[in-house]
């Protein structure tokens, strides 16, 4: 089954990549945003299985349109996709309801696992965390 996706970068660019990455990996891209404010309006019209938020954006950037995105639809995971990979960056975004921070740096596989991931029943994430937290793998 086929997961929609909604995607907010403001380059033109790394959205077209994005979007075709996505659709060959079987992902519904459902809507494209180029800054937060407009990522929180088409997530309310389109409702997303899952966001792709960029950090640095115009109008309103990634970490302030994903506390409002996480108040509005609290179920739709919320991924960060971003140039700047810090652990403060990491710690930010986290405390604003983002499920991953995946950096730009890293190969796209690595983004397309995470949505994979994020679209496993929450159940089972829940269950692969904790195995992951308590050393067994």
């Amino acid at each position: 089954m086929s997961h929609t996706i909604l995607i907010a970068d403001d380059s033109l660019h790394i959205r077209e990549a994005l979007c075709e990455f996505f659709e060959r990996d079987d992902f519904s891209v459902c809507g494209e945003a180029e800054n937060g404010k407009e990522v929180i309006e088409k997530a309310q019209e389109l409702h997303p299985d899952l966001i792709l938020l960029d950090l640095s954006m115009p109008v309103m950037n990634g970490l302030e349109a994903a506390r409002i995105l996480k108040r509005m639809m609290p179920e739709v995971p919320v991924i960060m996709y971003s140039a700047h990979g810090d652990s403060s960056t990491e710690k930010a975004a986290r405390s604003a309801g983002v499920w991953a921070v995946v950096p730009k740096s890293e190969n796209i596989s690595v983004l397309l696992g995470k949505a994979h991931s994020a679209m496993e029943p929450r159940e089972v994430r829940r269950f692969q965390s904790l195995s992951a937290s308590d050393g067994r793998s």
